[in-house]
């Protein structure tokens, strides 16, 4: 720690070692985590106060304990970077799993790495790998998507883009937020078989199998904790179709017996519109036809 570089008398930057973290279960912690936790003089963490209870899990009793929270990643950047390039040794951690993968991390990794910081990763607990490893389906090739938007026209591009492509699909989700994630996702992909994993390491912890429908119904009432979805791939990557103008699916539609609210709620819904928007555009197109 510290060393000069090459006899040179400078300073050598210190080393930010990546962590991962438990994501429920503080046994799965590896015992070269702890060993790191306790060696490095600086501890870097999403939330201090869920991270002192790890660090007095393994006796860890770091020179400082700073923050980085999501909403202000970039701004608190400079003063890590400092203590790197003060020869001081750094652990990243988040408040559960791995650095920058859907939590802070990634921009401070890059700014170590500018500033010619030596970076390791000491890998651990991941939901997204645990739900694909638990989910039977194939993990060879899969995309992990993260968080969806939650609505609006990003949602439903989001999903439209989702639904060609050609590797299982893994997708973390608010457990108030599951079932009508998972409706979306049968919506815009189609019936598919998938897994829904919740509390994942945790005394309640849920795995299930089924298609999306099935899945939707099951997961329909009050779900808490966070959730790992994990849906198959398309079968092949189709030619994107040209959208079909607004005018012409409501007709389609009408004609076909749907109703008026439920033509406005599907149709804003898959376009990112206001429902209200559109069902204007539904009455609108009914008077013409009466």
């Amino acid at each position: 720690m510290g060393a000069d570089a090459e006899g040179t008398g400078e300073r050598r930057p210190g080393t930010l070692f990546v962590v991962a973290t438990p994501i429920g279960n503080l046994s799965d912690l590896s015992t070269r985590a702890a060993d790191v936790l306790r060696a490095v003089a600086v501890v870097v963490a999403e939330d201090t106060r869920r991270t002192r209870t790890l660090l007095a899990h393994v006796g860890a009793r770091p020179h400082e304990l700073l923050s980085l929270p999501a909403f202000d990643e970039r701004g608190r950047l400079d003063r890590v970077v400092a203590r790197l390039a003060e020869g001081s040794d750094a652990a990243l951690v988040t408040d559960a799993g791995t650095p920058g993968v859907s939590d802070p991390g990634s921009r401070l990794v890059a700014a170590a790495w500018g500033a010619g910081a030596r970076v390791v990763p000491v890998p651990g607990p991941s939901a997204a790998l645990a739900a694909l490893s638990a989910s039977g389906l194939p993990a060879d090739r899969f995309l992990f998507a993260g968080f969806l938007p939650r609505k609006g026209r990003a949602r439903a591009d989001a999903l439209r883009w989702l639904a060609g492509v050609p590797a299982t699909l893994v997708l973390f989700e608010a457990g108030n937020r599951a079932a009508a994630t998972l409706r979306d996702l049968s919506e815009a992909l189609g019936d598919r078989e998938a897994a829904v994993a919740r509390e994942l390491t945790k005394l309640h912890e849920e795995v299930a199998r089924g298609r999306l429908a099935a899945l939707a119904l099951r997961f329909s009432g009050e779900v808490r904790g966070e959730v790992t979805v994990v849906v198959a791939g398309a079968d092949s990557a189709p030619e994107p179709e040209p959208e079909e103008a607004l005018e012409d699916e409501i007709r389609r539609r009408l004609a076909a017996g749907e109703q008026p609210v439920d033509v406005a709620r599907t149709v804003a819904r898959a376009r990112g519109m206001p429902r209200r928007e559109v069902y204007h555009q539904v009455e609108a197109l009914r008077g013409r036809r009466g």
